[in-house]
């Protein structure tokens, strides 16, 4: 198995500038059966996904990754678990979002996909 580490590096570094710069160049990530969770709000399939993502109230965005934990997610297949916290600044706003993010990623091809995704905005108590 490659190192999990490099791969969940190299994967939130893509998936990042990706939806920080063109929301739409993230459907090659997810496939028909992929899911996203949203805020609560679950999406399945590329096209909805997309059409999730690009469709967020927001010009302007930027992530900033605080935290990135991967973790084998099964013992037969090279899958694995991407935890990920961080601030996101949305149209310049001088008040940066917590955000936590976790993904499945899955093998194809010598390059994985994302099967599940679930996004959270991090408000205080």
């Amino acid at each position: 198995m490659a190192d999990i580490n490099a791969v969940a590096k190299q994967f939130t570094d893509f998936y990042y500038t990706t939806f920080d710069t063109n929301r739409s160049g993230l459907s090659s990530l997810y496939r028909d059966s992929s899911m996203l969770t949203f805020e609560g709000a679950p999406v399945q399939g590329t096209g909805a996904i997309t059409e999730k993502l690009t469709s967020l109230p927001f010009s302007k965005v930027q992530h900033k990754v605080t935290t990135l934990d991967a973790q084998p997610s099964s013992p037969s297949v090279a899958s694995l678990i991407v935890s990920v916290t961080g601030l996101l600044v949305v149209d310049d706003s001088s008040n940066p979002l917590q955000f936590s993010q976790v993904f499945q990623l899955i093998p194809e091809g010598g390059s994985y996909y994302v099967f599940n995704d679930i996004f959270r905005l991090n408000y205080g108590a």
